[in-house]
């Protein structure tokens, strides 16, 4: 079903606010749900709403806490997310890093016991509209088998860059599994089946069936070289923010634990090159109109895709699963 973005916004900040979430903090949460629905990520969108609700239900989330921060170098900032929720711990973060751009050009921030951060293109996004330069990483439960394995390891640790290039920046935004475990949880929502090289069952073989593959392993996208990304991020992450690795996490699925993994994001202000985002933007732009293999699908950059998707979606509506409406109706009338 088609629903406008306002409407499901409302829901869910009234969601939040009852349980005691402040005004700010419920509208960055409900923000990051609706863009990822707009850009047509629903396994980072609204369907996450009932568990995080649950989870603030339990005391496993904090609506107010806002992070502790602490420079532990120049550059380098330490946050305790206190239990916040993701979106609200990381722009917090992100504005405090600041302070580190100003004397240095470059800042970074570890962050470690806050909340599912969700889509990491929402905050590259928002540093790229402020002239910065973004990388943000993040880990999850063992959820990706390693490459040659059948047994979950690894997080699906995605990745994402943002680098202004004029209207249209360069967004990458990937999880280094094939696929997101959000996003076996939408299949198995609408019923459907997934690809047979997405992940195998408990029994370490390939499955298409989304609830036996949310009870075996992911694959890493790329074979190997997904692998090893994969790995560099768990590493990465883990020694700088200080978080548990991924056969230890938990809390980014359940409403059970406190979520224990850690998130990564690194700022660069580029003035000393200012002149150079024209020259990317006019490089993107050659990569657009090069040959394509199939004329009626032209070359795209990494960001053109969400553009799009989000133009038609604020115009149509988001197309939400008529049972997760059914429940999020169901929550707000309880």
């Amino acid at each position: 079903m088609k629903v406008q973005p306002e409407r499901l916004r409302e829901i869910g900040i009234r969601l939040l606010e009852r349980r005691g979430t402040p005004a700010e903090n419920a509208w960055l949460q409900m923000d990051l749900f609706i863009e990822a629905e707009l850009r047509g990520l629903a396994s980072h969108g609204l369907q996450r709403l009932p568990l995080l609700l649950s989870r603030l239900d339990k005391g496993l989330a904090d609506a107010c806490a806002r992070g502790a921060h602490h420079w532990s170098r120049n550059s380098f900032l330490t946050v305790d997310g206190q239990r916040g929720l993701g979106p609200v711990i990381v722009m917090n973060a992100m504005r405090e890093m600041r302070t580190g751009l100003r004397e240095n050009g470059l800042a970074i921030a570890a962050i470690r016991n806050a909340n599912h951060i969700g889509m990491l293109a929402y905050y590259v996004e928002a540093a790229v509209a402020d002239g910065m330069i973004a990388i943000a990483m993040s880990t999850s439960e063992a959820l990706v088998h390693p490459f040659g394995g059948t047994q979950a390891m690894l997080g699906t640790n995605p990745i994402a860059i943002g680098i202004p290039c004029g209207e249209r920046p360069f967004i990458l935004d990937l999880a280094t599994s094939i696929v997101s475990m959000g996003k076996i949880n939408n299949y198995a929502m609408r019923g459907a089946p997934i690809p047979p090289d997405w992940a195998v069952g408990p029994d370490g073989r390939p499955t298409t069936d989304p609830k036996t593959a949310r009870a075996g392993a992911i694959a890493p996208f790329g074979g190997a070289k997904g692998y090893g990304l994969g790995l560099a991020v768990e590493l990465l992450v883990a020694a700088l923010a200080g978080s548990d690795l991924a056969p230890d996490v938990r809390g980014t699925l359940d409403d059970v634990h406190a979520a224990n993994k850690g998130d990564l994001i690194i700022l660069i202000d580029p003035t000393a090159s200012a002149g150079q985002a024209h020259q990317l933007a006019r490089y993107l732009d050659r990569l657009r109109q090069s040959r394509p293999l199939d004329p009626a699908n032209p070359v795209s950059a990494p960001g053109d895709g969400a553009r799009a998707r989000r133009a038609s979606a604020l115009e149509a509506g988001i197309d939400l699963p008529q049972s997760l409406f059914d429940q999020l109706i169901a929550l707000k009338a309880a």
